[in-house]
């Protein structure tokens, strides 16, 4: 009997985003690395908080994780 190849998880993105334990996808957002000067204080606070992927966004994210 011939084995089937297994699904690699994608290294690059396990490192990047986390599945929640109800399965949703969460991520840092972009633009929040360095040079904050120049960007309000009511956007710092948004780019603190961490965001969920939708609909097909996460379902291939998640198929890529192996799961």
């Amino acid at each position: 009997m011939a084995a089937t190849t297994k699904q690699k998880t994608h290294k690059g993105l396990r490192k990047r985003v986390k599945v929640s334990a109800r399965g949703k996808v969460r991520y840092k957002k972009s633009f929040a690395g360095h040079l904050m000067s120049g960007k309000s204080g009511r956007r710092r606070q948004r780019l603190r908080r961490k965001t969920a992927l939708e609909g097909a966004v996460a379902a291939n994210v998640k198929r890529a994780l192996g799961g």
